[in-house]
């Protein structure tokens, strides 16, 4: 199989063929950015969700114990946020109008890349490459909804009320809240790629499935370890991150199962 004429191209060309690649996605961006940053309440108010204590997590949480007449620990709280830099809210919403543009000009983004890449591919190099790619876009998400609507909830309620004494209150700086809320959506989304890691380790031959499943409690612990440090709260939250995770491997076993050998 052949590859494309795009080979025949020389390196300044290709140069010129990646520079306006880059013009294109810069530009997709910055006009995402422009509109998030224009409904500031919208953005902020989706944002600053898992702080309240009406937050959907919580209230489904609430009407299961309920149910069963358990008593839940996520009663109505309230966490002040304060700002301690004359320019720190300003500069949150920067920072986070860059983040959140990123995130929404991503899938343009993938697609600008991959038609980069693509007239260097074989056929079946393709046909791995799209799946692969789809893959990596789809845990990453799962991954980032998971941690916005169950892990940073669970994480805010348990350290945004502790108290290591009752005169002392907790006031989140804003900045603190914003780093904590990308850094573990961030590292979750990260995490979720396991069986995609895990397809191409095995594709190249690094990886069996008859070494996973022999491995399958050193990797629980691992995994368990994992997502203590990701989690900066109390065991349910590693829980919480690690259980999914390990749903992943087990996943990860089948994949490697079906797509490579025995």
């Amino acid at each position: 199989m052949t590859q494309n004429n795009d080979e025949k191209l020389t390196f300044f060309e290709h140069l010129a063929v990646f520079r306006q690649m880059l013009f294109r996605i810069m530009g997709v961006t910055t006009i995402f950015a422009f509109i998030i940053f224009c409904f500031k309440d919208l953005t902020f108010e989706i944002l600053l969700a898992p702080s309240k204590s009406d937050f959907i997590f919580y209230r489904c949480v609430k009407t299961i114990c309920g149910l069963f007449g358990i008593e839940t620990a996520f009663k109505t709280f309230t966490v002040k946020m304060i700002s301690t830099e004359l320019a720190g809210q300003f500069l949150v919403h920067l920072s986070t109008t860059f983040y959140l543009a990123l995130l929404c000009a991503s899938p343009y983004i993938v697609y600008e890349l991959y038609k980069f890449v693509a007239p260097a591919l074989y056929e079946n190099e393709k046909k791995y490459s799209v799946r692969i790619v789809l893959s990596i876009y789809g845990l990453f998400f799962l991954g980032v909804l998971l941690s916005y609507y169950v892990i940073f909830p669970v994480s805010f309620n348990f350290l945004g009320r502790y108290q290591v004494n009752e005169c002392i209150e907790n006031q989140i700086n804003i900045s603190s809240y914003f780093s904590s809320f990308v850094s573990l959506t961030f590292l979750l989304g990260l995490v979720f790629q396991l069986p995609v890691l895990s397809f191409i380790l095995a594709k190249i031959g690094l990886l069996t499935p008859v070494v996973m499943t022999n491995y399958r409690r050193h990797a629980f612990i691992l995994i368990m370890v994992l997502a203590a440090l990701i989690t900066p709260s109390d065991l349910f939250s590693m829980f919480l991150v690690g259980l999914p995770v390990f749903g992943l491997y087990e996943l990860s076993i089948k994949i490697v199962k079906r797509n490579c050998g025995e």
